[in-house]
């Protein structure tokens, strides 16, 4: 069996995790390193050769779009099987990536099963699909669980039950919606944003925000997100609209009123990007909410 080597870059270790963990039990057999920015990628790709790389767009040092275009003028690279993970899904942004010479897309959130479709079409195309699959055991298909969880606890709910360490308590942006006017405050156009979860996106409430989670409130619907499923978060904010595509994981659900049939939910959404743009719109963003007054729903 050919040797397949992978490269995965993202400058959010939960991402690099959870698409690595995937990849591992979909295909044993395959060689998967990692990187932490396109310039780190960059000089991995200078010293050895890559049969894929599935790269994030928005990170520090070197962007993915960045790296695509210095891939493509290297003439051992030109058909270099290189997925943009990303959650810009701009019609301007999917030019840039076509024109650089992108071979896919896998958009953020993902669940397992896009991923491997992409890998599996992209390995197809230079003809390491086969046998890479020959080596694989028959438990490859649980892979296709759509279930973050699965991903990165191996296959073992259990170990959810590990809390993982307390951050320090989002700073209020808003005042919280009220249970019985949850409702109207998800209608105002204040402090709200888009998630972007799997099954689709929802408008939510930005409850209350810090640099390293958002409190969110949104409406209940019939796909339930779940803990530990990616997502994106997009905020707009200002005067000149700027929208920040923030990317993490849920890391607690709770209905927002106190009885099982509660049409809201409080979801804790924490943030896994480290790239210092992000980071500073998150802080101009905390500084404009805290001289908010605090409304009130439906004003």
């Amino acid at each position: 069996m050919s040797k397949v080597n992978v490269l995965v870059v993202d400058d959010a270790p939960f991402i690099r995790d959870l698409v690595r963990k995937c990849l591992r039990n979909a295909f044993p057999g395959m060689v998967i390193e990692d990187a932490v920015n396109g310039r780190k990628a960059m000089a991995m790709l200078g010293k050895e050769p890559f049969d894929l790389v599935l790269c994030d767009w928005e990170m520090p040092e070197m962007s993915g779009l960045e790296l695509l275009t210095w891939c493509r003028q290297q003439p051992e690279m030109k058909d270099l099987q290189f997925i943009m993970v990303t959650s810009r899904g701009d019609k301007e942004n999917v030019i840039q990536a076509i024109q650089a010479g992108v071979s896919d897309f896998v958009g953020k959130p993902f669940t397992n099963e896009q991923l491997l479709t992409k890998v599996k079409k992209a390995l197809s195309k230079i003809g390491k699909l086969e046998s890479l699959m020959a080596g694989a055991p028959a438990r490859v298909n649980s892979a296709f669980a759509n279930d973050s969880l699965s991903a990165l606890t191996g296959g073992k709910p259990e170990a959810a039950k590990v809390a993982p360490p307390a951050a320090a308590p989002a700073k209020p942006l808003l005042n919280a919606p009220k249970p019985q006017t949850a409702a109207a405050a998800a209608q105002t156009g204040r402090g709200q944003g888009q998630l972007r979860l799997a099954s689709g996106t929802q408008p939510c409430v930005i409850k209350a925000l810090s640099l390293k989670e958002a409190l969110l409130v949104v409406r209940r619907s019939a796909a339930l997100p779940q803990v530990l499923e990616g997502a994106v978060l997009d905020l707009e904010q200002g005067e000149n609209a700027e929208v920040a595509r923030l990317n993490g994981y849920l890391h607690a659900i709770a209905a927002l009123e106190p009885k099982p049939e509660s049409d809201w939910l409080q979801l804790t959404f924490k943030f896994v990007d480290q790239d210092a743009q992000k980071l500073d719109y998150l802080s101009r963003l905390i500084a404009r909410g805290t001289q908010q007054k605090h409304f009130t729903p439906g004003a």
